[in-house]
Parts: structure tokens; C-alpha cells; sequence
């Protein structure tokens, strides 16, 4: 998938909202399974945006797999994420896909 937009505050696989991990995984309740805390937390997450620069955009391209243990998801095909694109956003607890959407 391309376009994963990610805005953990504090992930080894995010650089400037782009997903590093080339596959994640992401539960049945629409959490990141993936999500690996940085040495440094948030401080060496900004240091890592800021040293990526502006010259990051081709990561839009980069393509991610991921891997989606929602069966309830409408984007669920078989265990495979099917849409165009995807938002993870810090929950209160935890990292969770926002383009979840249950099925009609």
C-alpha cells in the first residue's frame, strides 16, 4: 500500500508521517501491532523528521504490506488491507488505523 500516513508521536518505523516498517500488522480492534517505541522517544522522533528534510516526499511511493486481523473491517481481504490508503493516529492507549470502516 502507498500513502500510509502515520502520526505516532513516538514510532521507530515513522519519518516525517511516512511508515518505514514495509509491513505491519494491525489487530482486530484496528490497533498497530508494529508500533516500536524510539531510543530517545518523541525528542528523537522530531530529530528523525527534522533530518529527513523536505527532499522525503518520494515516500509516497514506498510501499508498505499491511497485514489486518480486523474481520470486520470492510477493507479486510483475506487478512490484506485492500485500501488505497491509510491514517494511524496515537489513540489514548493506543496506535490504531483510523480508515477502519465496519462493514454495511
Amino acid at each position: 500500500m502507498e500513502n500510509l500516513i502515520c502520526h505516532t508521536a513516538n514510532c521507530e518505523h515513522n519519518v516525517k508521517s511516512r511508515c518505514l516498517a514495509g509491513i505491519i500488522s494491525v489487530s482486530g480492534k484496528g490497533e498497530c501491532l508494529s508500533k516500536v517505541k524510539r531510543d530517545g522517544g518523541i525528542l528523537a522522533q522530531t530529530f528523525a523528521d527534522i533530518e529527513a528534510g523536505e527532499d522525503f516526499a518520494v515516500l509516497d511511493s514506498y510501499d508498505t504490506s499491511v497485514h489486518c486481523d480486523s474481520t470486520k473491517c470492510m477493507y479486510n481481504d483475506k487478512g490484506m488491507c485492500s485500501a488505497e490508503h491509510i491514517v494511524v493516529d496515537d489513540g489514548i492507549l493506543k496506535t490504531k488505523c483510523r480508515t477502519k470502516t465496519k462493514k454495511s
